[in-house]
């Protein structure tokens, strides 16, 4: 085997083992998460639950412009999977020894270049969450400054995120070297910490009779964070003397005397960051938008019955979506790296096409079977889960409607990974224009379904549908140039399930929409299961 083959098939082993980790992750997460709201759901107000959104997407805002564009810069870096012991050579008059000394160099000098670059999310993290803090506590409505503890919740909130960044150099490591378990293990355990923090505040302030607002989702942040910190230092102290780098900033010159590295960063790098944080700010504002529109256009009640939309019906999304968006976004950019050459190996393209296809594959079928499961299964779920504050109608029918959404996610989040891997700086800054489109077009729709139609938070599930689907035809229609430029194609019979699988897919949605209009309540649930599972049997 060549040693390019060799790299690309450690690369495919690696990635698989990450995303099984990282879904685990994901899966305990949520399950903490998921016990921790259970316990807390049945006495918290749809109002407070809109407010904690809100807090949701402040403090994702300031992670996201902080450091979103400088990790796709950083992940399109060469990953280092495997170490070279320079020491068994004694002779340096050796060429084998010239060799792996060389590379041994550049791999310390590829990683260092990588950790001094993480440190840039700190300094932006300081700006924008400052600047952030202003504007959400002047401009925030009175009925939400006016909540117990809402300024303390805001600032435990914004050193929460800083704290946050602040472990992106330990992140930036995990990544090069493809720690995936190291990473899991610290992950997991944050996100323990956090769940629990949340809970014991809320069962504390009940028990004795405290009005603490959203107080204990702020504490359950800075825990998160803290966890994070003291997780990464323990799970990688002693890795920088073994892989020869420092994990602060340090200054280093190429091997070449060049200006590709220019004191503490590398200048390709800090070009492509900022070329993709232009996109990033379109891409947030069209990913967050939905959060932003109802906080603009709707009452706390509306945001909160969509906040709980979004959690359990993102639920999926979440645990098995992202994990594979994740791995999959840093395997396409390992593969498709052509190191400033300008030329990708056949193989590289073929094995990250056929990475694509067999996950877009695998969603279709997952989206055959739920779409017709999902509307008839989940509001009896609903009324198990939720309990009388939120087993109403009108959270049960906006619960199925998210159903149909959670495709859209899917196939976006993994096509637009291929995109920001494959695509050069030119075509980055094309996709921005392009992304300013698919916002005018996402917040058009918003206004028709919100202002227009009034349809509250089931109009905001349209709109993300219909934005979701344009991003998605824009992302394949690249996807196919780019092979094509590559003398590889896409045909869709590659990534649509059998024609007859999606005839019983059509066929079962008419038979359990029909049953559910004909009647409701609790006994319809076993009829629904049991179709449910011979249809998946079927499938």
């Amino acid at each position: 085997m060549s040693p390019v083959d060799e790299n690309v098939s450690a690369m495919l082993a690696s990635s698989a083992s990450g995303t099984t980790l990282m879904i685990l992750v994901q899966l305990a997460s949520r399950v903490f998460t998921f016990t921790a709201n259970q316990i807390i759901l049945r006495g918290l107000p749809p109002a407070i639950l809109g407010i904690a959104s809100q807090l949701e997407l402040y403090f994702i805002s300031i992670l996201y412009f902080s450091r979103e564009s400088i990790r796709v810069a950083i992940q399109r870096q060469p990953l280092q999977l495997k170490s070279f012991a320079v020491s068994n050579y004694k002779d340096d008059t050796d060429p084998t020894f010239k060799k792996i000394n060389d590379v041994s160099k550049a791999r310390i000098i590829a990683s260092q270049s990588v950790v001094n670059m993480s440190y840039l999310s700190l300094v932006l993290g300081f700006l924008f969450a400052m600047a952030f803090a202003v504007s959400y506590m002047q401009l925030a409505p009175s009925e939400v400054s006016q909540l117990p503890f809402y300024h303390a919740s805001v600032a435990i909130t914004t050193v929460a995120s800083l704290m946050e960044l602040s472990v992106e150099p330990f992140f930036t490591v995990v990544q090069q070297y493809m720690l995936h378990r190291k990473r899991a293990v610290v992950e997991m355990s944050a996100a323990f910490v956090k769940s629990l923090t949340t809970c014991l505040a809320y069962i504390w302030a009940i028990r004795t009779g405290h009005t603490v607002g959203v107080l204990p989702f702020s504490l359950g942040y800075l825990c998160y964070s803290s966890t994070l910190i003291c997780g990464y230092m323990l799970a990688l102290r002693g890795a920088t003397n073994t892989w020869r780098f420092s994990i602060f900033p340090t200054k280093i010159k190429s091997r070449d005397g060049s200006n590709f590295l220019i004191g503490r960063f590398s200048w390709p790098m800090i070009t492509l960051s900022t070329n993709v944080f232009f996109q990033s700010v379109i891409k947030h504002v069209l990913t967050q938008g939905d959060s932003m529109m109802l906080a603009a256009m709707t009452s706390l009640e509306d945001q909160g019955i969509y906040a709980l939309a979004s959690n359990y019906g993102g639920l999926v999304a979440r645990v098995l979506f992202q994990p594979i968006e994740e791995s999959s976004r840093a395997l396409f950019s390992s593969l498709l790296n052509s190191e400033g050459t300008g030329k990708l190996g056949i193989k590289s393209v073929s094995a990250a096409k056929s990475r694509l296809t067999e996950v877009v594959r695998a969603y279709s079928l997952i989206a055959v079977v739920g779409f017709p499961l999902g509307p008839a299964l989940v509001p009896h779920m609903l009324h198990v889960l939720g309990g009388c504050n939120w087993a109403s109608p009108r959270v049960s029918s906006l619960l199925s409607l998210y159903c149909y959404y959670i495709p859209f996610l899917a196939f976006n989040g993994i096509s637009e990974a291929f995109v920001s891997a494959a695509a050069n700086p030119a075509e980055l800054r094309r996709q921005a224009v392009w992304m300013a489109m698919f916002s005018a077009c996402f917040t058009s729709a918003a206004y028709l379904f919100l202002k227009v139609g009034d349809l509250g938070a089931h109009g905001m599930v349209y709109a993300n549908i219909v934005n979701m689907a344009v991003r998605i035809v824009w992302s394949f229609s690249f996807i196919r140039s780019f092979l094509s430029r590559h003398n590889s194609d896409m045909a869709l019979s590659e990534l649509t399930p059998r024609p007859l699988t999606c005839i019983a897919g059509a066929i079962m949605s008419t038979i359990l929409t029909t049953r559910h209009s004909e009647a409701s309540g609790s006994g319809n649930a076993g009829e629904a299961l049991t179709l449910g599972v011979i249809y998946i049997l079927l499938v």
